[in-house]
């Protein structure tokens, strides 16, 4: 923490803000739940900004803004899905997939580092395994509290098939980040440079 710089700050501030219109992106443009097979699935931007703060701040700075907007929303500032706060969030059945961001953000900019230079290749796996871990969380965290508080009886792979139309949504937009990323890195290549490096 020590070593963190204004600017460093101003970028994981940032990241809050854009998770918190991620999170209701689809409460302000209603247009953008997309329906299917008679559900609606809506267009939430969360876990690519999750994996685009991996890679652009790096593990610490990534995961620490993370950190931050769970504990800005538990504090009460209405950043969750549908304009929801508290601890309460933590608790529901899509609580897991909140934890898991900082999971994302930290395993993202592990992998994106690990890389000499910037590649679409380095990018693209850094983003797939933050997926991995948003999903792998997410559904299982998911399917615990349906078939314990929530008293229901729903199995593993239920849980999974009824997250797939999700699944494919965030996969695209994973692959989306790694494009983005390898875009803006060339053109301002200092910058994410010395991130990785210091984080």
């Amino acid at each position: 923490m020590k070593d963190l710089k204004a600017t460093d700050l101003t970028f994981g501030a940032v990241f809050v803000c854009l998770m918190t219109v991620g999170a209701n992106i689809a409460v302000w443009f209603p247009m953008l739940a997309i329906p299917i097979g008679g559900a609606t699935v809506p267009l939430s931007l969360q876990t690519f900004f999750a994996i685009l703060a991996g890679l652009m701040l790096g593990r610490k700075l990534g995961s620490i803004s993370m950190i931050t907007y769970i504990l800005v929303g538990v504090a009460g500032v209405p950043v969750f899905a549908n304009m929801s706060a508290g601890p309460m969030a933590l608790i529901s059945p899509t609580g897991g997939f909140i934890f898991s961001f900082v999971f994302i953000a930290f395993f993202s900019g592990i992998i994106a580092q690990l890389g000499r230079k910037p590649s679409i290749p380095i990018y693209t796996a850094a983003a797939l395994i933050g997926l991995i871990f948003n999903y792998g969380i997410g559904v299982t965290y998911m399917y615990i509290a349906m078939n314990t508080w929530l008293e229901l009886q729903v199995t593993y792979q239920a849980a999974w098939i009824g997250m797939i139309p999700f699944l494919i949504k965030d996969a695209a937009l994973a692959v989306l980040a790694a494009v983005f990323m390898i875009n803006l890195a060339k053109r301002v290549p200092a910058r994410w440079t010395s991130t990785a490096k210091a984080s």
